[in-house]
This record gives structure tokens, C-alpha cells and sequence, in this order.
């Protein structure tokens, strides 16, 4: 009976501690330190959320650059791959599909190399960067859509070119651009 009456004692120590105060405290710590880190990297747009940094989204308007393809449907609490393999039919039919609807979509030729990120979903589902290349083949479409200007062309081109992360650390990664950060921006080019 006295192990029992030790037990339920470390029990519920450690489940106040680990389950309640250190929660606590670390979310205490998160909201004074990093207060837009720990809400989720969230984005406004005439004061509403517009979306969030750290999470890919879908892009239907042809007036905005469309996200990577997304095997989760850009839900991010079953986050994860289609886990095709490379062999598999359905993903090389997939494939396929992906590529004639963004030639087809930007007006671009065939027989034009589409970037992998816009054929492939990334390991999460959940990539919120398309590549500068899937950028740069999306402006013409965008830009017709809205009517820009030359100058206003040129203005997408520099901001494309300003929005671009580079590698992290040098090496990880390869450059890439938010989607979401990019069409906010598009949104301001006046």
C-alpha cells in the first residue's frame, strides 16, 4: 500500500508539472518573446487573416500565383506525402496532369520544362515557397489577369527577385519564394 500511495504521488507531481506548468510556462515564454511566431506566423490583409507564413495554401484566382501541389489538400493536421513511388502509374498519371494544366494555365508551350515544385508535392503537403523559376513562368498569366502595365511588369519581375530566400546555411535548400508574401505584395503593385 505505501509503493501504491508513492506512485500516485509521482503521479500526479509529474503530471501537474509536465502536463500543466511547463506548458504554461513555455507558452508564457513563446507569447513575450516571439508573440507573432507562437500565433502562427499569421498574415493580415484589410484586418482579416489572410493566411500564414508557415502553411502552403490554395491559390484558385488565376489573378495570384498558385501554391505547389499539395497530397494533403493543404489540411495541415493530416500533414504528410501521397508516398507514391517512382514507379507508381498513378503518380506518373498525376504528374501529367499537373504539367498540361500549368502549360495549359500559363500559356506556355508543351514541350516546356515545367520546375518539379509544381509537379510534386512536397513531404508535408504543406510547402508554403514555390521556386523563383515557378514565379517567373506564372508572371505572364498573373499580369495579363490584372491588366498590368509594362512598368508594372517590371515591378513583379523586381519583386520576384526580392522576395526570393536564398539557401539556408548556404547550403540547404535551394532559393525559393512564400506564395502567400508574393501575392500580398502583387496585391499592392498599384
Amino acid at each position: 500500500m505505501k509503493t501504491l500511495w508513492i506512485s500516485l504521488k509521482f503521479l500526479f507531481f509529474f503530471t501537474l508539472l509536465t502536463g500543466i506548468l511547463y506548458p504554461l510556462l513555455i507558452t508564457g515564454i513563446g507569447l513575450a518573446f516571439f508573440p507573432k511566431q507562437s500565433g502562427g506566423s499569421l498574415l493580415s490583409k484589410n484586418g482579416k487573416y489572410a493566411g500564414s507564413v508557415l502553411i502552403g495554401q490554395e491559390f484558385h484566382d488565376q489573378r495570384y500565383f498558385f501554391s505547389r501541389p499539395s497530397a494533403v489538400s493543404y489540411n495541415p493536421l493530416p500533414s504528410g506525402a501521397s508516398n507514391y513511388s517512382v514507379t507508381s502509374r498513378d503518380l506518373a498519371k498525376l504528374v501529367h496532369e499537373r504539367q498540361l494544366e500549368f502549360t495549359v494555365g500559363n500559356g506556355l508551350d508543351s514541350l516546356y520544362s515545367v520546375p518539379p515544385d509544381m509537379l510534386f508535392a512536397s513531404g508535408s503537403g504543406l510547402d508554403p515557397q514555390i521556386s523563383p523559376s515557378s514565379a517567373m513562368l506564372q508572371l505572364e498569366r498573373v499580369a495579363r489577369v490584372r491588366q498590368f502595365s509594362k512598368e508594372q511588369r517590371q515591378k513583379m519581375i523586381v519583386l520576384i527577385g526580392s522576395l526570393t530566400e536564398s539557401r539556408q546555411f548556404i547550403c540547404l535548400g535551394e532559393p525559393r519564394i512564400n506564395v502567400l508574401l508574393l501575392n500580398l505584395e502583387t496585391d499592392k503593385i498599384p
